[in-house]
């Protein structure tokens, strides 16, 4: 199972995460050299929950984006929480 949201479409990110490299050793030949890129993601932060869509009890996983608005709006997108 894909790590995505079932509401807002949310899904594994990716980039790169870089060093803030000035020099060989640190200091000499300002911008001489290029730093590091090391390839990265970042996940979501989703939860299974328990809603009612289209008049049927569904569990779902929403982000927790969602969930909050879920839990302060008592709906969202067609999808109302069940406690």
């Amino acid at each position: 199972m894909a790590r995505t949201c079932d509401l807002t479409g949310r899904r594994t990110s990716t980039g790169h995460h870089k060093k803030h490299r000035r020099g060989s050793s640190g200091g000499g030949g300002v911008w001489a050299y290029k730093s590091q890129k090391v390839k990265r993601t970042w996940k979501p932060n989703l939860r299974k929950v328990r809603v009612e869509m289209d008049g049927k009890v569904q569990t779902i996983t929403v982000s927790m984006k969602a969930y909050k608005t879920l839990r302060s709006k008592g709906s969202f997108m067609g999808a109302t929480l069940i406690a």
